[in-house]
């Protein structure tokens, strides 16, 4: 059976949809009531009983979401962008189609199978594929409950990625941690059953330029001996939604074969209490050699990520990248779908702003406004890993990062939710990727 045309509509072209339209197709979508409303849809049928084709409601036709309330409301099969209607932008519509037809199936089976929209005529299908699958990589990880995603499945998936696209992959487990100049991580990690680990991807041509992406995979996060309230730590299986991003973006790379040589890093570990948990006023050295004075161990992301920030400038990369589920403060100034970008390049930022304006991942640029780095003074160590003020929350965690990045190294840095607090067309509530689409569009574009 051929693939039925979707025809997007909004109400100023309807009626000049229905002047072409026969007497009955008039009288049907006039019995059904529908007046191209964004989100509605009209099943109009053939004479043989079939499909003819559906009437879909539009505002904006380059909108991502545009046909996201479909995949799951019409009848499971093949459709097609038909044409008499508005234009979509047809990598956007067909991109928004997939998302919503997103389902996690680790615990129990769906309820029904999506429509399926074919892959537009004019549109790079490999690149629509790659896009889809990493924003599903992504969704699925920060899906999958802790005790089936901490960090040797982290390990796992890492190792899968190098093994697929012919990387190289190594780890540094428990006290090889220490052994190796890891501390920060290796303290963050240690009070867990599960010990933890440093996991490194490398990939590409040695003569392309080296692009180092980080992220933060902490996979169960109870705050530590800071223990959070039950509130707080219910999705905290989530935590780990820096690294579901950086390995998700990693795999993008590698399978859209992006002229870079990508480094990968991701410290694996969970926040856990026991005996030998890290303590608050403890000391604790990190692989730069400064001496960082723990104020919180909730704040446990950022000394993790320090320890692989310092490790992944050594290789002198052209640009570094990290993702991190990092504070609550970045969700209080700008809500969950807007992730904070820093950078130590005004311009560097501005062009990952404008990345994410085009393909419709929006990040939002913030400032690493130096003054407020003396709410991170400590009287015994070189800085602490937070400090008494609640002010500006997010920008001192990232002014922390910047400590053990060099001054001359561009450098950005996403404080992502990754996550949908509820049900919406094309994002269903759990996992989600805000922010990794930008940063492909701004590394396409910055490497050809």
């Amino acid at each position: 059976m051929s693939a039925c045309p979707l025809i997007a509509l909004n109400p100023d072209c309807l009626a000049a949809w229905l002047a072409s339209a026969s007497s009955v197709q008039r009288q049907w979508v006039g019995a059904t009531g529908f007046t191209a409303a964004a989100g509605s849809h009209c099943l109009v049928p053939a004479a043989d009983g079939g499909l003819e084709c559906v009437l879909v409601g539009v505002t904006a036709p380059d909108d991502v979401y545009a046909l996201a309330t479909l995949p799951m409301q019409l009848p499971p099969g093949d459709y097609r962008l038909g044409d008499g209607g508005l234009p979509l932008q047809a990598f956007n519509a067909a991109f928004g189609f997939a998302l919503a037809g997103y389902q996690f199936k680790r615990y129990r089976q769906p309820r029904r199978a999506p429509a399926r929209l074919l892959p537009p005529n004019g549109v790079d299908a490999a690149r629509l594929d790659a896009v889809i699958a990493a924003t599903f990589l992504t969704r699925d990880l920060v899906n999958t409950p802790s005790e089936h995603m901490g960090p040797a499945e982290l390990a796992e998936q890492t190792r899968l990625l190098a093994d697929v696209h012919a990387g190289s992959y190594r780890e540094w487990l428990g006290d090889d941690l220490l052994r190796e100049n890891f501390p920060a991580i290796h303290a963050v990690g240690r009070a867990s059953h599960r010990p933890p680990r440093l996991l490194e991807l490398r990939w590409g041509d040695p003569g392309h330029p080296r692009v180092a992406i980080i992220g933060k995979g902490v996979c169960f996060d109870t705050g530590g001996l800071d223990i959070k309230p039950a509130d707080g730590m219910r999705n905290m299986k989530k935590d780990m939604g820096g690294a579901a991003h950086a390995i998700a973006l990693a795999g993008l790379i590698m399978r859209m074969r992006l002229p870079i040589q990508l480094h990968l890093l991701i410290p694996a570990v969970e926040n856990a209490i026991s005996g030998n948990a890290y303590r608050p006023g403890e000391v604790i050295a990190t692989r730069k050699g400064l001496s960082v004075e723990i104020d919180n161990t909730d704040a446990e992301g950022r000394v993790v990520l320090c320890d692989a920030l310092a490790y992944a400038a050594e290789s002198s990369p052209e640009l570094m990248i990290d993702f991190a589920t990092l504070t609550g403060a970045a969700r209080v100034a700008l809500g969950a779908d807007l992730p904070p970008v820093f950078s130590n390049d005004d311009a560097l930022r501005q062009a990952a702003v404008d990345a994410g304006s085009k393909v419709q991942d929006p990040i939002w640029p913030m400032p690493l406004w130096q003054p407020y780095l003396s709410m991170l003074d400590s009287g015994i160590a070189d800085l602490a890993n937070s400090g008494p003020s609640r002010y500006a929350g997010c920008i001192t965690a990232a002014l922390y990062l910047q400590r053990f990045v060099p001054d001359n190294l561009p450098w950005l840095h996403l404080d992502t939710y990754a996550w949908n607090d509820g049900d919406r067309p094309g994002r269903p509530r759990g996992g989600e990727a805000l922010g990794l689409r930008a940063i492909f569009e701004l590394l396409s574009q910055r490497y050809r």
